[in-house]
C-alpha cells in the first residue's frame, strides 16, 4: 500500500493527474503499477488502477490477474471497478474512501446514480443505432470455434 500512496503523491506533484496510485502484486512482488495520468495523457481513462492493470497484464503476458492483488490509494471509481472485475484479481485493498475523494473534488456519486437508471433516463443520451448490422459480429463470435473465452 505504501508504494500506491507514494505513486499517488508522485503523479499529482508532477502535475500528471489527481492524487491516485495503484500497484498490482503477485506472489509478494509488484508486477504492475501506475498513478493517475489523465492530465499528462489527455486520456480520461488513465486512472491509476487502469494504468496499473495495463502494466501488470503487459508484464505478465495475460489479460486476467486472478493470482494477483491490487492495492490502490483510494476506493475505485465506477470505471476502475469495472476494469478490476474484468481483470479478476483475487483482492483489492484501498486506503482513502470514495467519500474522501468527493471531499477533495473527485465526486463520482453521480455515476453510481446513473448506472441503475433506465437508458432513457440517463443524463447522456443513449441512442440505439445499427443493431441489425452489428449482430453479424456477435453471430460470428458465437459460431467461432477457436475463440478464447474471458
Amino acid at each position: 500500500m505504501q508504494k500506491a500512496i507514494e505513486l499517488s503523491l508522485k503523479g499529482s506533484s508532477e502535475g500528471k493527474g489527481g492524487p491516485f496510485g495503484a500497484v498490482i502484486v503477485k506472489d509478494g512482488k509488484i508486477v504492475g503499477q501506475g498513478h493517475n495520468n489523465v492530465l499528462n495523457s489527455n486520456d480520461p481513462t488513465a486512472h491509476a488502477e487502469i494504468v496499473a492493470i495495463r502494466d501488470a497484464c503487459k508484464n505478465l503476458g495475460t489479460f486476467q490477474l486472478s493470482d494477483c492483488e491490487l492495492y490502490t490509494s483510494c476506493e475505485p471509481c465506477p470505471m476502475c471497478l469495472g476494469a478490476i472485475y474484468w481483470a479478476r484479481p483475487k483482492k483489492v485493498y484501498y486506503a482513502n474512501t470514495r467519500e474522501d475523494a468527493a471531499e477533495i473534488g473527485f465526486d463520482d456519486a453521480f455515476i453510481y446514480d446513473e448506472i441503475p437508471l433506465p437508458i432513457s433516463e440517463r443524463k447522456i443520451q443513449m441512442i440505439p443505432l445499427g443493431r441489425e448490422e452489428a449482430q453479424k459480429a456477435f453471430k460470428f463470435w458465437v459460431e467461432k470455434q477457436d475463440k478464447t473465452l474471458y
